[in-house]
């Protein structure tokens, strides 16, 4: 859940009046961008923006160029994370000479911390002492949660030109995104379902150096074709990664277990391939010889591009591929946690049947529970009544649908992992 930013008081809105200029042309009003830029970036006391150098540049000089308003703090992880690969993108778009900027409004909590963070910046700063600026975008902007940048087009002072989701849109196109349009983004979700449209394991596991997967039988290298006519389990994951070594021995268990209901029974066969984000072959090692599949090459080219073509945004995660290599859901592993080995093969239609199975033995459930690991009684909602997806707060495994959770601060576990409250013959906790 991203951290809740506080809504501005009722004097930045003021401010945010007052320095919104615009110019009437008949009924329609007209913003150009360097009033637009100036309006939205100065104060009264100040015409500037802080370099990572500590000089001053004129907010005029940001004129024709596309910028990110880039709301964070050092003290939230998920910013300090997307700032790395907002740098990354950053210092691509400069190198190739993109008309691109960005412009820090900081949530930090002191100027310290603001300037340790802004150390690993390249781009521009509101001042940390600017307050009322930073309120008055925050409040223009409507900013909810932090990490979140704001893209806003050079020529264009209509509203509808402004992208909202643009930590959602780098993480996912990169530089490839530029120059951030509407247009651009409708192009890339084009040419993003053809793909999809196209796809097959052979053009999703092979590059033209390589046809084949690791292994642990010799011979190691196994072809990519043999999986053809399987179904596949992309396992995004890293040894040093907590929440991978909690799931991995619990995966290992399941793809045992459908591996022994497929044999025989003229069903497609299941394999699982390793897409690894360990730091060096050592590691890679290690981490892949403890499980019993097969796996991409450590340092091959073709991890990053499935990142990046699944939108893969935190590990583990496990992405399953149908037997004509179309892609079946990225939610493998909330389906493994939710039914164990009965999620396979992980069809909709599969899992519209355990959701009703579900729903079933949910009606004989207590509508509320006083579960060991929690001070306040717990409520059973379901995704129609306050439910959905959830980590569960007892197994830290991911969990949908129906859950115990706590009204009162949002604790939440799966059913199964309730431990009721034993009162005792005398009825006393």
């Amino acid at each position: 859940m991203r951290q809740e930013v506080k809504e501005a008081t009722q004097k930045d809105k003021n401010k945010e009046d007052e320095v919104m200029e615009v110019c009437r042309t008949g009924e329609v009003e007209v913003v150009s961008s360097g009033s637009r830029y100036m309006s939205l970036l100065t104060s009264k006391d100040r015409d500037f923006l802080l370099s990572p150098t500590g000089t001053q540049v004129k907010v005029s000089d940001l004129e024709g160029k596309v910028i990110g308003l880039y709301f964070s703090a050092n003290w939230y992880i998920p910013c300090r994370n997307f700032t790395q690969v907002l740098a990354n993108t950053y210092d691509k778009l400069k190198t190739s000479g993109s008309e691109f900027e960005v412009v820090f409004v900081s949530s930090d909590e002191d100027l310290d911390a603001f300037n340790n963070y802004y150390a690993s910046m390249p781009w521009l700063a509101i001042p940390f002492s600017d307050l009322e600026s930073k309120k008055a975008l925050n409040r223009r902007f409507d900013v909810e949660g932090i990490p979140c940048l704001i893209i806003l087009q050079p020529n264009s002072p209509k509203d509808e030109d402004t992208l909202r989701e643009g930590v959602e849109i780098v993480y996912r196109y990169g530089v490839g995104a530029f120059p951030f349009t509407r247009g651009r983004l409708e192009e890339l979700e084009r040419e993003e379902n053809e793909r999809h449209e196209n796809q097959t394991l052979l053009n999703l596991l092979t590059n033209h150096d390589r046809d084949f997967l690791l292994g642990h039988q010799a011979p190691k290298q196994v072809p990519v074709g043999s999986l053809t006519g399987k179904t596949v389990g992309l396992y995004f994951s890293a040894q040093w990664c907590l929440p991978g070594l909690k799931f991995t021995p619990k995966l290992i268990s399941i793809y045992e277990k459908i591996k022994e209901l497929v044999v025989g029974k003229g069903n497609e066969d299941f394999e699982i391939v390793l897409v690894s984000s360990d730091r060096d072959p050592t590691e890679f090692d290690s981490h892949f010889n403890s499980m019993p599949w097969l796996a991409l090459p450590f340092g091959d080219p073709v991890t990053k591009h499935l990142t990046k073509y699944f939108d893969i945004q935190g590990i583990p995660c496990l992405v399953i591929l149908g037997p004509d290599g179309k892609t079946i859901t990225k939610h493998g592993r909330s389906l493994v946690n939710l039914y164990q080995e009965n999620a396979y093969p992980f069809t909709e239609a599969k899992v519209g049947l355990l959701v009703k199975q579900m729903d079933d033995e949910a009606k004989n459930l207590p509508r509320s529970e006083k579960h060991v690991g929690h001070r306040h009684e717990l409520t059973l909602v379901s995704e129609g009544s306050g439910g959905g997806l959830f980590i569960c707060c007892d197994c830290d495994e991911q969990g949908s649908g129906w859950a115990y959770q706590c009204i009162e601060c949002g604790y939440e576990v799966h059913p199964k992992c309730v431990r009721a409250v034993d009162h005792g013959p005398t009825g006393e906790a």
